[in-house]
This record gives C-alpha cells, structure tokens and sequence, in this order.
C-alpha cells in the first residue's frame, strides 16, 4: 500500500468521482412487499431523474417494474409522496409524473391503462392499497380558488372514475380504513397553520362509500400523524402533545388516548411528502418505530409496552415502508449512503440490503460523523462534524482545514448523522463539512423547532453564524476559510448569513429564497400561510418581509457566492436567484450562476448533479486558494 502522502487541504487526491456520486445516491421512493417479491421506487438519476418501480429477480439482477419513459411521481403539495402502490398480485398502480393521473399497469400487460379522467391540473397522491380499496389525495387545480380543493377518493379498478370518500379540510393526509370497511381514520389541517404546528386526528363512519360527519379524535393544538387500526375501534398514531412526537392509543368511542412506550425522542416529523411513515404495526400487535433525537434509532414494542433496540446500519431519514410477519422495509441512509434494507424484527443482525447503500469506495473514505451541540445566542445549536478523511493524503502540521456549514431545507427538516456521497466528496478531498441542525429543526422536540416562530432569517442564521464560529475558535476548521451552502429555505438562510455577517468567506446558494414578499406571492399553495407563522402575516408584516430579505440589502452582498437554480422550479422562481446574480455583478463580487434546463425545485438529473458538485469544489478551490485536480476550474464573473 502507498504512504499517505502530505498535500494542502482541499487538494487531496480522491477516488470519488462526481459521476460516481451520482449513481451511488440512490433516493428510494416508497417499498412494497409483493407476493415473493420486494418492490421500490426509485429516482434514476441517470435517466433524467425518472421515478421508476423496480424488484430484483431471482438471479439478483435489479428488473424495472415500471418501463422507460413512464415516471411515477406526484405532485400534490408540490413534494409529493406515495405515487404508486401495489396489489399482490402484481398489479401496479401509479401517478404519472407528466399528467398526474393515476394508471394501472397489470402484471404481463404491455402498456398501462388510466384510472382517473383527463381533467386538466388534477393531481393524485399518497396512493395506498387497503383491504382491496385503492385510496388517494386528490388536489384540484382546475377551479379559481385560492387553495385547490383537496379529499380523499376511491378509484374504482375499473376506471369509471374516482368518488370521493371525504374532504372539509385544506389539507388532508394519512387516510385510514378500518378491516371491516365501516371507518376512515385521517389527518387534517387548514391554513394558516402547518401540519406539524397544528392538525386533526378525524375519525368518520363511511355510509355509502362517503363520510359526512367524523369527530375529532386528537390534535388541535397539537400535530397528530399517521393513523393505523390495531382492531375494528383501535387505533395507534403519532401525536406531540407532551412535546414530543410519541405513539398513542386510542379507540373510536374513548375521548383521552393513552400513551404507548413514551419516550424524550420522536416517532414522527414534518409532513411534506405523503408517504413518509414511522412506525409499522406487525401482525403479532407488535410495533416497530423510529426514535428520533438528533440522530434515528429503530425500536419493537410489544403490546404491552416493553420495548428492545433493533441494531439496523441505517440512522437517519427512516421511514418504516411496509411490513409482512416480522419483517419490515426500512429506508434511509447509514454510512454506505441512502438506501432500503429488509430488516427481520427477530433476527436484526441478518439485514440486508435490498437497494443502495453501497458505493465504489471503501469505508475508510467515508467520515465518521460526530455529534456536537455548541453555543449559540438562542440556545444551544446541535450539528454533525464530518471531519476530512482520506486514508491516502495528510496535511501539513501547520494547515486548518477549510470547511463547508451544510444548511439543510425546509426550514422544519432536519439531518442525522450519515455521510452521504457527497458529503465524502469534499471530506476526500479535505474539506470538512459541518452539518447543521439550526433551530426550528424537527428532532429535538417542539420546543426546539418552535424557536424558529416568527424568527426565520433570524435565529436560523445565527445558529449558523455561531457553528461556524464554534468551530473555527475551536481550531476545528481556518476560520478564514468557512463557506456556507444550502437549498431552498437552506439557500435562504445562506443569502441573509452573507448579507448580515461577516462568518463566511463564501457561500453557495442552490433555489435560495432571496426575496419573502416574491416568495409570498410566487409559492404553491401548500406553503401559501407558511411565512404567517415563520415571520408574521401579510400585510400587518410586510416590515419584516422587507427588513429580512437580501435583496432589500444588495449592497451588503459582498461574500463571493455560486448560484444554482432549477429554471423549471415552481417553488422558488428563477427571478428570485437572477436578482442576486445581477446585484453581485453591481457591486463587483466574484460569483457563478448555473441554470438548468429540465430541474426543478431540488436537482434530479445525473448530468445537474455531476455539474453542480464539480462546479461547487472549484468554486470553493478559487475562493479559498487550493488546487482541485481532475476538476476543471470554474469562471467566474
């Protein structure tokens, strides 16, 4: 083997390829017991971003279910989830990306057959399969109203359209049916609230294929998800009423749920895409669950309470996909990258992965992740150091290295503790990451994401500010040399740390908000009251939109930065990014600004993916003064 040899930090050789990143990321959407088989759905990014359905076959070789060009993706809520489900006998059922309707394509069939008519922007999600029933959100985007109408249907196998099941709310999610039919168990919201600030537990009686008239089985003041039935008038949910998202038991008749195995960690998170779940109730009456506090744990709780840790590789992003006997479909991401494993509650040890999870490296180019919580103005702000890692390069004794602060999405999101691909791009290369966890982050409890309320742009980038500080006065990383990087609401928070303080050397924006008052305007509807309670309603607030906001202090941008943007996204319009552009070009500060055709709000495209991450190491190398071999520089303006 070769000696390590000494190299500046940032300059490192690495075997990690951005094209090899790319095709090691895989983003599992949605799994599926199926007769002997086990389905999944997947973001091909090598493909242009096609969600397809795969299985793997006998021989070990990975099938597509679902052919080319087909695209099983939705977009309700404009996130999406649970775009396609299964019968067991091979039948798919799936929302096309291009017209959102539903299709069904039989096993041994040639091309699939429509369920729902075409109707204009009528979108379909959260598809589920129950006891022989097919169910979705419908979301109506043919008539004038302010917010779509949105329910929950039925679609006959048939294809004589869909009927509609129950709707009286803004939002709906997580529908339910009892085993013997005569019940719907769903989570329901309205504007201006979210689902994780406040939602409803409804329970209704279904008379005729419809519910008319339901009660309110827990929420209001709390966040209630994911209803499952444990017995004809038995249910088991997710709700934080205490603080933290922890299961319940309740029946249809019982006013005061009861709690089940309560713990200071969540069995829950933020709403955004409809197919998320975090627990499974096996056929024993057993439960098995994730437990969130700061990084997932997976646990089994029998019926009556007691509970044992599973040892699974995965420890973040888990969602519990679907269970059969004691075996679970478990996604998420572990130090091999994101992935789907097929976990034996009784046998934990034997996991295996299904999909994912693996890459062309070996574990030594992965960094260990390591937990930190530091100072901050508002608290204390937990994060993920990924210090750089090469078993081949060392730096000189009298080097710090750079780092990158990550600023993840949302702003209620979170980040655990797993090193993806392209966190070990730059770790290879010796460029440290800090992952950052700001307030307002899910993981921590309500109290921790509620810090953000009435405060984004606020206490988001002072969290970051501190780590970033944090870590530079604890000779972790040069000081000199931190940059800030984030998309969507993360690119927000990125643009407001550049203009506010002087924490970073540089700054990469990928869709950032740039401007609240465009982005109040611009948005979808499913984020349309979301700034009332981030910052204040409109037009009482319309102080702190302007204050807050970059654009309205383009003078202050003067932190090279490089600008990402989908120019198909639909969340964060290309306007907002072309403005930023054009006030650094005003104010002569050196910066980059890439648009691509095709993408939308978060890059799918294998080509995107390999440009921007080649395109963000050399911007980082010319900022910061290193070398980035194999990777061509990138102009700046």
């Amino acid at each position: 083997m070769t000696s390590p040899a000494s190299a500046p930090y940032g300059s490192w050789i690495s075997p990690l390829t951005a094209a090899e990143v790319s095709a090691s990321s895989a983003r599992i959407e949605g799994a599926r017991f199926v007769g002997d088989d086990v389905w999944w759905g997947e973001s091909i990014a090598e493909e242009a971003g096609r969600s397809g359905v795969r299985r793997r076959d006998a021989s070990g070789a990975v099938v597509d279910v679902l052919p080319a060009p087909w695209s099983a993706r939705s977009r309700v809520h404009e996130y999406g989830g649970g775009s396609w489900t299964a019968h067991e006998d091979g039948t798919l059922f799936f929302v096309e990306k291009g017209d959102q309707r539903v299709w069904r394509l039989s096993a041994g069939a040639g091309d699939p057959t429509p369920l729902t008519p075409e109707a204009g922007d009528v979108r379909y999600g959260g598809l589920t399969l129950q006891h022989g029933r097919l169910l979705a959100v419908r979301e109506d985007h043919t008539t004038t109203d302010r917010v779509p109408p949105r329910d929950v249907v039925e679609i006959a196998a048939d294809g004589s359209g869909p009927q509609s099941v129950v709707a009286g709310s803004d939002f709906v999610a997580h529908p339910a049916l009892s085993a013997d039919g005569t019940h719907l168990a769903w989570i329901a919201w309205d504007h201006p609230h979210m689902a994780w600030d406040s939602a409803e537990l409804r329970v209704g009686r279904l008379e005729g294929g419809r519910v008319d008239s339901w009660r309110t089985l827990a929420g209001g003041g709390s966040s209630p998800l994911q209803p499952e039935w444990t017995g004809e008038d038995e249910l088991v949910f997710a709700d934080d009423p205490t603080g933290r998202w922890n299961l319940w038991r309740a029946r249809v008749t019982d006013d005061t749920p009861s709690p089940v195995a309560p713990a200071d960690a969540d069995t829950g998170g933020p709403l955004w895409a409809l197919g998320t779940r975090w627990f499974a109730v096996l056929e024993d009456g057993r439960i098995v669950a994730v437990r969130t506090n700061g990084a997932d744990t997976l646990v089994a709780i029998t019926p009556a309470g007691d509970e044992r840790a599973l040892l699974v590789d995965p420890v973040t992003n888990l969602s519990l996909e679907d269970a059969r006997g004691s075996r679970v479909l478990l996604s998420g991401a572990g130090a091999r990258g994101a992935g789907l494993w097929l976990v034996d509650v009784d046998r934990p040890a034997e996991s295996r992965v299904i999909a994912g999870a693996t890459s062309p490296w070996g574990d030594e180019w992965m960094p260990l992740p390591r937990a930190v919580t530091l100072p901050g103005p508002h608290g204390p702000v937990h994060a993920f150091d990924y210090p750089p890692t090469n078993p081949g390069a060392f730096a000189p004794e009298d080097q710090l290295p750079p780092y990158v602060v990550f600023v993840h999405g949302g702003p209620t999101s979170h980040v655990g503790g797993a090193a993806s691909g392209k966190i070990a791009y730059l770790t290879s290369r010796g460029i440290g990451v800090l992952d950052v966890n700001y307030g307002g982050s899910t993981g921590y409890g309500r109290a921790y994401r509620e810090r953000l309320l009435g405060q984004w742009g606020v206490v988001d980038v002072d969290d970051v500010v501190a780590a970033a500080r944090g870590i530079g006065r604890a000779g972790t990383a040069d000081p000199a040399r931190i940059a800030v990087a984030g998309g969507s609401a993360g690119g927000w928070t990125v643009l407001c740390a550049v203009t506010n303080s002087d924490a970073f050397g540089a700054g990469i924006s990928r869709y950032g908000v740039a401007d609240l008052r465009r982005l109040a305007e611009d948005t979808h509807d499913f984020e349309a009251r979301y700034l009332d309670g981030m910052v204040g309603p409109l037009p009482e607030s319309e102080a702190l939109y302007i204050e807050r906001s970059p654009l309205s202090h383009l003078d202050r941008l003067r932190t090279p930065l490089l600008i990402e943007q989908g120019l198909d996204d639909l969340v964060v319009p290309p306007s907002q990014s072309e403005a930023v552009r054009d006030a650094l070009a005003a104010n002569g500060v050196a910066h980059a600004y890439l648009a691509f055709e095709g993408e939308g709000h978060g890059f799918r495209g294998a080509d995107t993916i390999v440009r921007t991450l080649e395109a963000e190491l050399a911007f980082l190398g010319q900022i910061f003064g290193f070398e980035t071999p194999g990777v061509p520089a990138l102009p700046l303006e």
